[in-house]
C-alpha cells in the first residue's frame, strides 16, 4: 500500500442494525489508524443509517432505492425508474467524491454504489455478514477486489481467491465482559442468586419471541429464573402492561438495552434472533445461546446462520413457528444441565473472530495502491 498524507473512503449500505453496525466499525477502525481520512457513507433514503451513521460522526448521503417487493405491487412497478436514478446519483457522488476505494456491506445502496465505483475502476471490498450470500453481493464480487466473510466455506458464492475469513465487526465494549457481572446485576436491578436468562428479539423487537415470553413468563419466574427481556419499540406498551397485571416480579421487560455489555455479563443463557450481528456479538460474548430465527428475511438467512452454529454444538435452535410453548421447556434444558451449558458457551466461543474490523482494515490497505 502506497502510504499518503489521507485517503477517500466511502463506505455503502444498511437497512438493517446489521449492515450499519458493521459499516461503522470499519469506518472507525480505519479512522483509528489513518485519523486524517474523509469518509462518505451512502444509504437509502428513509432508512435507519439516515440517522446512526450521523450520530456515530459520518456525513451521509441517501439514495431513493428500495428492494422488490415478493407481490406484486406499486412499489415494484416504480423499482427500475429507482433503479435508475440511484445509479445516476450514486455515479456522480463518486465522480465528485473521488473515493480510493469503495465498501459495500450489503442493504439496498450498496448495489448501485459499487457498480458505479466498479465501472469507474476504483477498488471495491465486499463485507458479507451472513452465511448465506445474497444476490446483490454475488453480483458485485465478479469485480470486487476483496471479500470478507463472517462464515467459512464462502466459495460457493464468491471467487476463492479474494476471499478472506475475517468474521463481522461489532463493538469494543462487548469482548471485554469480565468483572462486569456483579455492575450489570445492580444496574438492571437483579437478584444475585438467581439465575438469568436474557430475551432478545432486536431494536424494533420480534412477535413470535415476545409471544413465547408471554406464554411462558408465570413458569420461568416459578422455575427460579429472572428474566432480562429487550422487547422492542413496537411491543412495549403492550409487554410492559403485560407484565404488570401478571404482578410477576423477576420479568424485567426494557424496550431497548443500551448497555449491552451488561446485560451479556449478566446473562446465564440468552435467547436471540439469528441476524448476522447478532450471531457474531454472541460469539464473543460465549454464553450459550437460543436462536430462534425469523423467518421473514430474504432467503431465510437467518435460520442458515443459526445451523451453522448448531452443525457446530454452539448452539440450540428453536423454530420460529414452535417457539410459542416450548421456550421453558428449551431453556430448562440448558440451564439444568451444566455440562450442555458448558459445552456450549465453549463451542460458540471457539466460532468468535475478535479481531474482525481490523482484519477488514488489512484486506482495504491490499487493494489501495
Amino acid at each position: 500500500m502506497a502510504q499518503k498524507a489521507t485517503y477517500r473512503i466511502m463506505i455503502s449500505g444498511g437497512g438493517t442494525g446489521g449492515h450499519i453496525y458493521p459499516a461503522i466499525a470499519i469506518a472507525n477502525a480505519w479512522k483509528e489508524k489513518y485519523p486524517d481520512t474523509e469518509f462518505l457513507f451512502v444509504g437509502a433514503e428513509g432508512k435507519m443509517e439516515m440517522q446512526k451513521v450521523p450520530e456515530a460522526g459520518y456525513k451521509i448521503e441517501g439514495l431513493k432505492v428500495a428492494g422488490l417487493q415478493r407481490s406484486l405491487t406499486f412499489a415494484n412497478l416504480s423499482f427500475p425508474f429507482k433503479l435508475l436514478r440511484s445509479l445516476q446519483k450514486a455515479k456522480d457522488l463518486v465522480k465528485n467524491f473521488k473515493p480510493d476505494a469503495v465498501v459495500g456491506v450489503g442493504g439496498y445502496a450498496s448495489g448501485p454504489l459499487l457498480y458505479a465505483a466498479q465501472n469507474k475502476g476504483i477498488p471495491t471490498l465486499l463485507q458479507e455478514q451472513n452465511s448465506y450470500a445474497g444476490l446483490t453481493n454475488k453480483l458485485l464480487s465478479k469485480r470486487a477486489k476483496r471479500i470478507c466473510v463472517a462464515y467459512p466455506n464462502m466459495g460457493e458464492f464468491f471467487p476463492v481467491d479474494r476471499l478472506i475469513y475475517t468474521g463481522n465487526p461489532v463493538r469494543k465494549d462487548i469482548i471485554e465482559l469480565a468483572g462486569k457481572k456483579e455492575t450489570a446485576t445492580q444496574h438492571f436491578g437483579l437478584e444475585s442468586s438467581k439465575k438469568t436468562l436474557l430475551v432478545l428479539g432486536g431494536s424494533l423487537g420480534a412477535r413470535t419471541i415476545n409471544q413465547a415470553m408471554l406464554a411462558d413468563m408465570k413458569a420461568l419466574e416459578e422455575g427460579g429464573y429472572q428474566v432480562l427481556w429487550q422487547c422492542g419499540r413496537f411491543y412495549f406498551s403492550e409487554m410492559e402492561m403485560q407484565v404488570k397485571t401478571s404482578e410477576l416480579k423477576h420479568i424485567h421487560v426494557l424496550e431497548f438495552i443500551r448497555e449491552m455489555d451488561l446485560a451479556y455479563a449478566a446473562a446465564d443463557v440468552v435467547v436471540s434472533r439469528a441476524g448476522a450481528l447478532s450471531v457474531s456479538e454472541l460469539s464473543l460474548v460465549g454464553k450459550p445461546v437460543v436462536f430462534i430465527p425469523s423467518p421473514n428475511v430474504a432467503e431465510d438467512h437467518q435460520t442458515k446462520n443459526a445451523i451453522a452454529y448448531v452443525s457446530q454444538n454452539a448452539a440450540i435452535l428453536l423454530k420460529d413457528s414452535e417457539a410459542i410453548g416450548k421456550l421453558k421447556m428449551t431453556v430448562d434444558a440448558i440451564m439444568e444441565d451444566e455440562n450442555k451449558a458448558e459445552q456450549l458457551a465453549s463451542n460458540i466461543k471457539k466460532l468468535a473472530k475478535p479481531n474482525a474490523a481490523n482484519e477488514i482494515i488489512q484486506a482495504l490497505e491490499q487493494i489501495i495502491v
